[in-house]
């Protein structure tokens, strides 16, 4: 198999693997005060350190959650029960962790503005100056966009809120470990992380919470500072730091590498007759290539794919099984026939230049063959 679906999931470091297997052997609970638990705790602490340096941020401003989609809960969620009431502003190409929790929120009776984004895909720091109002409690917008992989200036945005005086949330999940999203990168009082999205462990991320921030806190307990109860996966944790360590220290080789194998991709897709690119052509994370195949049959297109050995995503992971359209491919224009007829290829630390020539050739023929089909 060519697994080119790494915006989905990537596969667990080696490296890491080894530093969570010795983990699990320390069964003590970091919360314990007796031997087994300091151990315990130590180790806790000691991924928070790492994933503190790689992010550029003290230790006490990282909530420990069971991943991204529970950082970006509790960072809108929590920020919005803490406020009462207000409004609050988005886009309609976030992941659906983002717009489940904004819609959670209109049915108590807050207000939210989605912002609507270009043919690129791209959301632009006037729009969000232009949405604010007076009583606006929270902007979240997206680092880089899981599907299109569109990069936004959410730095410019963050310093637009900033100077409101109005907390920005990032949902960074997508982008941390592939671009540059140390705390200082982004300017964002509150950024989601999971460690399952730059080769760490499964069912654990963490949420960058600015001090002076207050969150409702949706798991109450005495773990993380009050903020999210329950015993802390401690593997999964210290898998996170070393796996963030790796991510940072590789990110300019491999953005260099990567860049060069999306542009081979992006050739090689294009060249297709009616293929056609969706996100920015230029501001687009190294990792992504996402095109439409017009006039083919598109739920052909993955299964013929798949049994020919490419692995890939018709966008985001956490939609599988839907019959409906991508909701961020709809925002950008593309019409059900279009949006069903697109594919997410997503390249990784471990594709080679030999497997992205299969895929394209690969792809060709499938998307010849189920235009026959229709």
């Amino acid at each position: 198999m060519i697994y080119l679906d790494y915006a989905a999931t990537t596969p667990l470091d080696p490296e890491v693997k080894a530093g969570l297997e010795r983990v699990l052997e320390v069964f003590g609970n970091p919360s314990s005060v007796h031997g087994a638990g300091r151990e315990a705790k130590s180790l806790l602490e000691e991924g928070r350190e790492r994933l503190a340096r790689a992010l550029g941020c003290r230790p006490r401003e990282l909530i420990l959650t069971a991943g991204g989609t529970e950082s970006d809960a509790l960072a809108i969620l929590g920020l919005a029960l803490a406020k009462g009431k207000g409004h609050m502003v988005s886009t309609q190409i976030e992941h659906s962790a983002v717009l489940s929790g904004l819609k959670n929120l209109e049915r108590l009776g807050f207000e939210v503005t989605l912002l609507a984004p270009d043919r690129w895909g791209m959301i632009y720091p006037e729009q969000v100056a232009e949405a604010l109002r007076p009583d606006t409690i929270l902007v979240s917008l997206m680092t880089v966009n899981n599907e299109l992989g569109t990069i936004y200036p959410v730095r410019a945005m963050a310093e637009i809120c900033r100077a409101r005086g109005i907390p920005f949330h990032t949902d960074a999940v997508q982008a941390f470990g592939t671009v540059a999203s140390r705390v200082e990168d982004l300017g964002a009082d509150l950024i989601s992380l999971a460690a399952h999205k730059f080769y760490g462990p499964k069912g654990v991320g963490a949420l960058y919470l600015r001090k002076g921030i207050e969150l409702f806190p949706l798991m109450p307990g005495k773990q993380e500072q009050g903020y999210r109860g329950g015993t802390e996966n401690l593997p999964a944790v210290y898998g996170m730091g070393l796996a963030a360590e790796k991510a940072v220290r590789l990110l300019e080789e491999e953005t260099s590498r990567l860049l060069s194998l999306r542009e081979r991709l992006g050739r090689g897709l294009l060249a297709i007759p009616e293929v056609e690119l969706n996100g920015h052509p230029t501001l687009r994370s190294p990792k992504h290539v996402n095109v439409t195949a017009k006039g083919a049959d598109g739920e052909g297109l993955l299964l013929n794919l798949d049994i020919m050995g490419i692995a890939t995503s018709s966008g985001s992971a956490c939609a599988s099984g839907s019959l409906e359209p991508s909701h961020v491919l709809s925002a950008i224009g593309r019409s059900k026939a279009e949006a069903k007829a697109s594919v997410r290829f997503s390249l990784g630390r471990f594709t080679t230049e030999a497997e992205i020539d299969v895929a394209v050739r690969v792809f060709s023929e499938v998307v010849e063959r189920s235009r026959v089909a229709v």
